[in-house]
């Protein structure tokens, strides 16, 4: 289990795997300077409800991984996240779909 620090605020504990994806798109975004909203649902064995933080080019983000080794990936589930991402309501988890 990793986690995304973003600033000085926000950790999110996320699987290895997810957040190798997250921050492909999160770099890809943040390289064009673009601004957009992440929200995520809270881990129901912890707290319920769900958060939602707007990433923004000048905040540093941090990904932190438990695994040496960097997971495959998966292209349909990166784009999946991607337009979640360029979208009004902004990136979201989406389930991995089954790799093109």
């Amino acid at each position: 289990m990793g986690t995304l620090i973003y600033g000085s605020g926000a950790k999110i504990d996320i699987d290895d795997r997810l957040l190798a994806h997250l921050q492909l798109v999160i770099t890809s975004k943040l390289r064009r300077n673009e601004q957009f909203l992440f929200e995520w649902d809270h881990d129901e064995a912890y707290s319920r409800g769900r958060t939602a933080i707007w990433i923004n080019p000048s905040v540093p983000v941090h990904f932190q991984y438990v695994g040496s080794r960097r997971p495959a990936l998966n292209r349909a589930w990166t784009e999946a996240l991607m337009d979640a991402a360029n979208s009004v309501g902004g990136l979201r988890v989406v389930p991995e779909p089954a790799a093109h």
